[in-house]
């Protein structure tokens, strides 16, 4: 029973039917093109976040 898990982890695992680098490369390019293009509202969105919890922090 150990031996048949094994087995189907190993192969699992060399099997090439998953995610490859062009395409993790390829999401990685669009996330930081996004994040360049929306820069000035993800700074205004995240100082705004920061401000209520700081100021909420203290009624806690």
């Amino acid at each position: 029973m150990l031996k048949t898990v094994s087995t189907r982890v190993l192969n699992t695992l060399k099997k090439e039917d998953g995610v490859g680098v062009v395409e993790v490369i390829l999401i990685l390019v669009v996330l930081i093109a996004l994040v360049l293009i929306f820069k000035t509202q993800l700074t205004s969105l995240v100082s705004t976040i920061f401000e209520k919890i700081n100021s909420q922090a203290g009624t806690v």
